[in-house]
């Protein structure tokens, strides 16, 4: 997860959505090990910064790199 608005300024929200692992690409669906769900953090601008397999892995991985994790129902 990249930290790229530190020095900007700018927003500092992400965006947690769930993924359908079914939704995924075949290289991404085998590596999902079984998992139905994935979780995928993107920024304001729709860029996926991370895909991990746990809720709270995302929104960890999000405050670790100075973000502010949003849930996207």
């Amino acid at each position: 997860m990249e930290n790229t608005n530190t020095q900007t300024g700018g927003d500092r929200t992400v965006y947690v959505k769930t993924i359908a692992v079914t939704d995924l690409p075949r290289e991404v669906r085998d590596q999902a090990e079984g998992l139905e769900l994935l979780y995928a953090v993107h920024d304001a601008q729709g860029q996926q910064l991370a895909l991990v397999g746990d809720r709270k892995l995302a929104f960890t991985l999000a405050r670790e790199h100075d973000y502010s994790p949003v849930m996207v129902h």
